[in-house]
């Protein structure tokens, strides 16, 4: 684990994360050995993160079968992934079908959990959301989860409010472990942070871009989860790593280059497609609809701008 960040107990550690890309067989399904290894990969030295966050928005969970999704922490289980090392997307539209995704992870030993709110019918009522968190909770019912709230605006159409996150912490306590803040906007972030009081508070909010890390950090932010440390993470644990001066802001440059090319594509098919020349594995670029792989075109123009990535 990254030393900037104090220990986490009880809880997923602290530092940077992939949320990470899912395998997928040739008939729709998720490919679990592969996910594995991937995941091995991303927590080495060469992929740069301090965990995985397997089955969000990058690993298309809303477009994987259910089934596979109930079976994927068993899967990772048997591998051996350390669970103080996974957070495991388990967000639906059907608060029941989130308390069975939830229910399987735990019972697998992964009690770290992201959860978008239920995310089909728009404008629910802070009650509304806090009625779906609260009834998961409940039903789950053991005292070792750890929920951290995601929240996605653009993709769920369902902002979580500061008000109904502190509310929720208050009334769960520890159980509340955290938000991952997809919205693109610090200043959100920073409001998270304001709010709960960050990691002094033990709640550990995750600005989704790596490139946020050096905000957050001095207000008690967690690290990152983020869609392009898929292709990217290394970058962000130089990053982490360097000393305040140049050497950080010759960092953030690289950083922020790196995201503006994965914002050049639909993010899950650039990183997977850097996944697959990573491996030399062409089944990694698929894609599930309705997304599609990206073009030759495409590939020829992202494969030209890493090229010009700075060293």
């Amino acid at each position: 684990m990254t030393a900037i960040f104090p220990e986490a107990k009880g809880k997923a550690r602290r530092g940077i994360y992939a949320a990470a890309i899912s395998p997928v067989t040739a008939d729709g399904g998720l490919d679990g050995a592969k996910l594995v290894a991937y995941c091995h990969h991303m927590m080495s030295d060469a992929g740069g993160c301090d965990g995985v966050a397997p089955l969000g928005t990058t690993g298309e969970s809303t477009s994987l079968p259910i089934r596979d999704r109930l079976a994927a922490p068993g899967i990772l289980a048997k591998a051996g992934l350390p669970s103080d090392r996974v957070i495991i997307g388990t967000g639906a539209p059907s608060v029941a079908d989130a308390i069975d995704l939830t229910r399987a992870a735990v019972e697998a030993g992964y009690t770290n959990v992201l959860v978008l709110p239920p995310y089909y019918f728009k404008s629910p009522s802070d009650e509304g959301l806090y009625a779906s968190y609260s009834k998961l909770i409940e039903a789950v019912g053991d005292d070792r989860l750890r929920v951290y709230l995601y929240h996605f605006p653009q993709m769920s159409m369902i902002p979580l409010s500061v008000d109904l996150v502190t509310r929720l912490k208050a009334a769960f306590g520890p159980v509340i472990a955290g938000l991952k803040d997809s919205s693109g906007d610090f200043a959100q972030s920073r409001a998270f942070l304001e709010a709960t009081g960050g990691i002094a508070e033990d709640f550990d909010v995750f600005p989704a871009s790596e490139t946020f890390l050096w905000d957050g950090i001095p207000l008690g932010s967690a690290g990152t989860i983020s869609g392009s440390t898929n292709a990217f993470g290394a970058l962000a644990r130089k990053l982490l790593l360097a000393p305040e001066g140049p050497e950080r802001d010759a960092a953030l440059v690289v950083s922020k280059a790196a995201r503006e090319i994965a914002a050049s594509f639909n993010n899950v098919a650039a990183m997977k497609q850097i996944e697959e020349w990573r491996t030399g594995d062409e089944t990694i670029a698929r894609v599930l609809e309705p997304l599609l792989p990206l073009t030759d075109d495409e590939k020829s123009k992202l494969k030209s701008m890493l090229d010009g990535l700075p060293a």
